[in-house]
């Protein structure tokens, strides 16, 4: 049955997702089981369904994922404002610290305890275990969801590619429709949506506009420029953060913006911050050698990089809501959700154990993490705080 809570206004959704954002280590597969955790088990805004309903559309959405999914919900909760103070929240954190070491390259990183990091990737791996033990639970209850979950995870490990994602996601809708039971659409009423179907239309026109015309107009001045050269990556990435580099490196180094040295440091600075990959944008807006830089720059990077995901979020979420509630659509979806679970089981493995699971003591506090959270119930931010401490302690 649908959920109902109090709408919250856009500070108290500000300041949900500013916890967030200063406690999101680990990429978007951590972000997106911060989020279940915070907005299923916790606060009940969404039903697992629902849930897996929403990063099933916005895995099929070029961008960073976990980005459009803190965008549906504070869309969801509290409109356009709402959207914006759940982004605002979320992302601020990693704009404002990437923007600070770009301005001072040679005074970041050098403090840092040895293990922090480690910790921090460690406590991920927990985050991440607990969303697919739950989610696996919920949505692949039968033999059939629980088959198309390890298939998924099979084949993305064995070839991973964005392609084969998608590829994987449409086959199981397919597969879902023809061999699941068709579904009430009852249980995912949980998301209300305050957008238009001619706004969203609207958004989809500008959204297009914006990437067809901006290249036309680049060439004006710097400012413009550096506008397009991030937009279009927002627009045209499929698979977060990771897939997004080469394209923004094939971009701005070659034209002389940012050398290739700082272009690297930068993206392991990306690493060490909470919240969303793509912030890596606000380093490189503040790191221009010509034109444009500094924190006007940094901003500037980072709203047109994301501002493609607010336009796609609003055009195609009134739409989404229209066909999910529909049965053959749940059949469909019922094996979309059962194959997302595959795909984080999949991702579990690679990259969220593989680059940070080293030896057995990285082992103890995984299972450690994992049993305070799933069995202890210890909130998640605290995991995240006391990991590192382990991880600074065993060195």
């Amino acid at each position: 049955m649908a959920l109902s809570t109090p709408a919250p206004g856009a500070w108290s959704i500000f300041f949900i997702f500013l916890r967030l954002g200063l406690t999101s280590f680990g990429g978007p597969v951590a972000h997106l089981g911060f989020f279940r955790q915070e907005f299923v088990d916790r606060r009940r805004w969404l039903s697992d369904e629902g849930y897996a309903d929403l990063v099933a559309l916005c895995q099929f959405l070029p961008g960073p994922a976990s980005s459009q999914v803190g965008l549906a919900i504070g869309l969801s909760r509290g409109g356009y404002t709402g959207a914006l103070a759940a982004w605002a929240g979320f992302t601020l954190p990693s704009v404002i610290a990437l923007i600070v070491f770009a301005m001072s390259l040679t005074a970041f990183g050098q403090g840092l305890p040895e293990g922090l990091l480690a910790g921090l990737k460690l406590a991920a791996v927990a985050v991440v275990a607990q969303a697919v033990w739950q989610m696996a639970q919920k949505l692949c209850p039968d033999s059939a969801r629980r088959t198309l979950m390890v298939l998924a995870a099979a084949l993305m490990l064995l070839f991973p590619s964005v392609w084969i994602q998608l590829a994987i996601i449409m086959a199981a809708a397919l597969a879902g429709r023809a061999l699941l039971p068709a579904a009430s659409g009852d249980a995912t009423d949980d998301l209300p949506v305050h957008t238009r179907r001619f706004t969203a239309v609207g958004a989809g026109a500008v959204l297009l506009l914006l990437l067809f015309g901006l290249p036309l107009v680049a060439s004006s001045s710097h400012g413009l420029a550096l506008i397009d050269t991030f937009y279009r990556a927002g627009s045209l990435v499929f698979g977060g953060g990771h897939v997004v580099l080469p394209l923004l490196q094939a971009e701005v180094v070659p034209a002389g913006w940012v050398d290739n040295h700082t272009f690297m440091a930068g993206y392991g600075a990306a690493q060490a911050v909470p919240g969303p990959l793509f912030t890596f944008a606000a380093f490189l807006g503040a790191s221009m050698e010509q034109g444009i830089g500094g924190v006007y720059g940094g901003l500037l990077a980072t709203f047109a990089i994301f501002l493609p995901s607010f336009l796609l979020v609003i055009a195609a979420l009134p739409f989404w809501q229209l066909l999910r509630v529909k049965p053959g659509i749940r059949a469909a979806l019922n094996g979309v959700n059962a194959a997302v679970v595959g795909l984080l089981l999949a991702a579990l493995y690679d990259p969220v154990w593989t680059s940070a699971v080293y030896g057995p003591s990285d082992v103890v506090l995984v299972l450690l993490s994992f049993t305070a959270l799933q069995i202890w119930r210890v909130p998640v931010w605290l995991v995240v705080l006391l990991t590192p401490l382990a991880g600074i302690l065993l060195g």
